[in-house]
């Protein structure tokens, strides 16, 4: 990470924790060079199991929002759940059929699918309140937000990338 406050950094090297400065790259966000560095430092096996929870991901600046919604799809081989205290968003790739299991006690009912990196010619879903059938989906024509959970397993089948998001529950 590049903008680590120096007592933050020393705080961790005490702690014998492995510091990788990457100062000299202004490219790319500390959540993107993270998410980098557990990519080539992962065997491929592990990267099947593997579910990177970014907690305060959401929920401040739009363009930091945004920048992190981006490295979602710049790493679409992994997943990576984006968390705020109000929802989480991650990406579904388009290269399988996904099977989403609710936990309806910390999670829904509220949802959404949104197209992201280019329009969904054809998206089908299943235990939704407003299921969508070989639908068309892009921004500035119709997106699935405001939706509700009626099933505890969703299904989503899309022929581009989309991002789910889910509201979570307050305690």
């Amino acid at each position: 990470m590049d903008s680590v406050r120096q007592e933050v950094k020393d705080f961790y090297a005490k702690m014998g924790t492995k510091i990788v400065d990457e100062s000299d790259d202004q490219d790319t966000t500390d959540l993107h060079k993270c998410a980098a560095y557990i990519h080539d430092c992962t065997p491929n096996l592990e990267k099947s199991n593997l579910c990177i929870l970014v907690a305060g991901a959401l929920g401040g600046r739009f363009d930091h929002e945004i920048g992190n919604i981006n490295v979602l799809c710049r790493f679409s081989t992994m997943r990576i759940v984006l968390l705020s205290d109000d929802c989480l968003i991650q990406l579904l790739p388009k290269t399988h059929c996904h099977e989403i299991h609710i936990q309806s006690s910390v999670e829904g009912p509220h949802c959404g699918l949104i197209p992201i990196g280019m329009p969904s010619g054809s998206t089908t879903t299943t235990g939704l309140q407003w299921d969508l059938n070989d639908t068309e989906m892009r921004f500035g024509g119709l997106i699935s937000t405001s939706n509700i959970v009626k099933e505890e397993k969703i299904t989503v089948q899309s022929d581009s990338d989309l991002l789910w998001t889910i509201s979570i529950k307050k305690p």
